[in-house]
């Protein structure tokens, strides 16, 4: 039996028993308030009749007889008339007039005139009023009897007795008990009828799922809210945040945000504007995490409850991507320099062939001192390391296809080898990459300028370009809007949401805070000027021992 159905019977129940005693309640004081009213009447005739005083004196005439009244002339005495008439006038079972010896005077039994009573009288002959129900020879009555005094005497003389019959006094109570049996059958239909109301109350709030299936579903959720390593925003249909596990809150640095409404938390505008649309598939920017949200309506039985927005890091996935970028660049030149040097070798080997030694010694001297590729980026010479200078060369190369020139800034002074190759590539890599979609957008001449600074261990570097400043002005271009970072210089057509534009420059910081050190605006530029940006790297560089002996060249033998 279902819940629901078990709390209807439950509550049916109850109610019944209540009604049921209630009922038998007002029934009983019911019965008690008729007796109380028939005892009532019968006392107040009774009363009546003793201060009359035509009976007060033929009462007192009779007791002071000593003999015993004769029968006959009581059937058609005065008192007997009394009597009959009051009984009659007021529907009493009886009105008895006796004398202080219990003899009854009047009575409705003409036969039984002259005789004793059959109930107790001496009560009544010592000056007190009695009430009660007995059973006589007119069967069980509610009676009052009452003492009959003289004109100017305080001792009884006689009683009168005035009784109503059980059924009579019960007349009342068929209607009072069918009164009762309406009210209490209202109660029970109305009681039936709010216990209906609540039973459908109750299912549409819990979506017709039981108790029992209620625990199983917080256990089920709670198990699965915390076992997972994606963020679950719920909110209801008014916007106010009913589940939010601890992924989501320390994805997006929320603080108890459950029972707040979406509008007052603390979110930046990307994500705000991802989750008020109902947008899937999103990326936006959250501090130095890149997220992505995935909002869908929650919906059961054509009713909306709401949406659930999942919530996914995505920043160490797009910081991979972005080494796996710099690793194709690097490749690429790889492959470039692969391809050039096999050129030139089959330029020596030609030269050789043809016997034209001196020819080919010249050449390969200047392939030695040149080295393998001419990358013909300005001052990249200032640079020692090669894995920089393979990947400045790389960018110069992609730079120089979107009509950029990339170039090294004379304060380039670096000492060392590159030790963290990928944070150092991914994160140059996007700030250059940045700076030349910024340089492209601007007129022409379009460049972008590069400086390398040791500092012990840390490598710091600056990236500028020829751009038209931060656009728009005085926005933070770590925000995380559309086109953040130098691309942000770009114009609007330019921009786009992802892979550098918008999630590179978090991206960067991320990187860079992670080994403690930072990425920040130096200059928003604008007014003819583009952006620059720095980098500082603790760590990234491994400097080299200047007393360390060069590798001997082996000198050239004579032919």
């Amino acid at each position: 039996m279902r819940f629901a159905t078990r709390l209807l019977l439950v509550q049916l129940a109850t109610v019944t028993a209540v009604v049921a005693v209630c009922a038998l309640v007002f029934g009983w004081l019911g019965v008690r308030q008729l007796r109380a009213e028939s005892e009532a009447a019968a006392l107040n005739i009774a009363r009546t009749v003793a201060e009359d005083p035509d009976v007060k004196a033929l009462v007192a005439e009779f007791s002071a007889d000593p003999g015993t009244p004769d029968a006959a002339d009581l059937r058609g005495g005065p008192l007997q008339g009394v009597a009959a008439d009051v009984a009659e006038r007021t529907d009493a079972l009886f009105v008895v007039i006796t004398d202080d010896h219990g003899i009854r005077l009047a009575h409705p039994t003409e036969a039984l005139l002259g005789e004793v009573v059959s109930t107790p009288f001496a009560e009544v002959m010592e000056g007190n009023e009695v009430v009660d129900w007995e059973v006589g020879t007119l069967g069980e009555s509610a009676r009052a009897k009452v003492p009959v005094y003289p004109e100017g005497g305080d001792v009884p003389v006689g009683e009168v007795s005035v009784g109503f019959e059980r059924a009579s006094v019960f007349d009342d109570l068929p209607a009072l008990i069918t009164t009762i049996a309406i009210a209490a059958i209202g109660g029970v239909a109305l009681a039936a009828l709010a216990t209906l109301l609540l039973r459908r109350r109750f299912e549409r709030l819990t979506l017709g799922l039981q108790p029992e299936e209620l625990v199983a579903l917080v256990q089920n959720q709670a198990a699965v809210l915390e076992g997972v390593g994606d963020g679950v925003i719920a909110l209801d249909p008014d916007g106010v945040v009913r589940v939010c596990n601890e992924a989501a809150e320390r994805m997006l640095a929320l603080e108890a945000p459950v029972g707040r409404r979406f509008d007052d938390l603390p979110l930046p505008d990307a994500v705000r504007a991802a989750i008020r649309d109902g947008a899937s598939g999103v990326e936006a920017v959250a501090g130095d995490r890149v997220l992505y949200l995935d909002t869908r309506p929650v919906r059961r039985d054509d009713r909306a409850l709401g949406q659930v927005v999942v919530v996914r890091d995505r920043t160490d996935v797009e910081a991979l991507a972005g080494r796996l970028e710099t690793v194709r660049a690097m490749t690429e030149a790889l492959r470039v320099q692969r391809h050039e040097f096999a050129n030139r070798l089959h330029v020596a080997s030609g030269l050789l062939d043809a016997r034209r030694v001196d020819e080919a010694r010249a050449f390969l001297g200047d392939l030695t001192e040149r080295g393998a590729v001419d990358f013909a980026v300005p001052g990249l010479d200032r640079v020692p390391d090669p894995f920089l200078q393979s990947l400045i060369g790389a960018m110069a190369a992609a730079a120089r296809e979107r009509g950029v020139d990339l170039r090294i800034s004379d304060d380039t002074f670096l000492l060392g080898e590159v030790a963290e190759a990928e944070d150092v590539a991914a994160i140059l890599g996007n700030l250059v990459g940045n700076a030349v979609t910024a340089a492209v957008a601007a007129p022409a001449p379009a460049w972008v300028e590069i400086a390398l600074l040791g500092d012990g261990d840390e490598v710091v570097l600056t990236v500028s370009d020829s751009g038209v400043g931060i656009i728009p002005a005085g926005s933070d271009p770590f925000a995380g809007v559309i086109a953040g970072a130098v691309g942000a210089e770009a114009a609007p057509e330019t921009a786009q949401a992802v892979h550098g534009h918008g999630i590179g420059l978090p991206l960067s910081r991320d990187l860079a805070r992670r080994r403690g050190g930072e990425v920040w605006l130096i200059d928003p530029g604008g007014d003819g000027a583009g952006a620059v940006f720095g980098a500082r790297l603790p760590g990234a560089l491994r400097a080299v021992d200047p007393a360390e002996p060069a590798v001997p060249v082996p000198e050239e033998e004579d032919a």
